[in-house]
């Protein structure tokens, strides 16, 4: 073989390996995220399931919170649509923001819900609403662990797909970057106790 055929093929296959390896990487990285978004989906699924007892059992004890109830279950509504929007269009940018901000209203209705819920003794001392704010923190803490683990996993890709040379392995071949989630006001969560002297 002479060193020009040799030179030639070698000129021919460095580049495709590099392709392939370039390819494979992004494709590993977007597969990552797919998983990362599914364990999220999971996590507002069992939040989304526990909703709809807790406003059952709440609503014997507060009729005159009604409003209160009823932005629970319309919140509730809407982030279950943009969930199931989402995973369905996933990576859609757009679907992934709706998602977002229908989580942000429902952990705001909840806590609405959920401070109700502290102002009434009655209800503080019902065992199933004592067991579904449990259930409904334990979730918190898990859709906040799995947001976490989701947004590691998008700034690899993203990492992966904006690094130079494979942003050009990127276009060609349409990975395109993924959006962050972020940090909504979790069901544990209260504001500040504000101190005066």
């Amino acid at each position: 073989m002479s060193a020009g055929l040799l030179s030639f093929l070698l000129l021919l296959v460095v580049p495709l390996v590099w392709l392939a390896l370039a390819y494979n990487r992004l494709v590993s990285l977007r597969n990552a995220l797919r998983n990362a978004f599914a364990q999220i989906d999971v996590q507002l699924k069992r939040r989304h399931d526990l909703v709809p007892g807790l406003v059952e059992v709440a609503q014997a004890y507060l009729v005159h919170e009604r409003r209160t109830l009823e932005s629970v279950v319309a919140a509730r509504q809407g982030a279950a649509a943009a969930r199931a929007s989402a995973a369905a269009r996933w990576p859609d940018a757009h679907a992934v923001d709706r998602l977002d901000a229908a989580e942000g209203v429902l952990s705001n209705a909840v806590g609405r819900l959920l401070a109700v819920v502290e102002a009434h003794p009655d209800l503080q001392a019902d065992r199933t609403i004592g067991r579904l704010t449990e259930e409904l923190v334990s979730t918190e803490n898990r859709i906040a662990f799995a947001r976490q683990v989701y947004n590691d996993a998008v700034t690899d890709y993203n990492v992966g797909v904006e690094r130079f040379p494979d942003t050009l392995v990127a276009a060609a071949f349409a990975f395109r970057r993924a959006r962050l989630l972020h940090a909504t006001r979790g069901v544990a969560e209260r504001e500040p106790v504000a101190v005066t002297a």
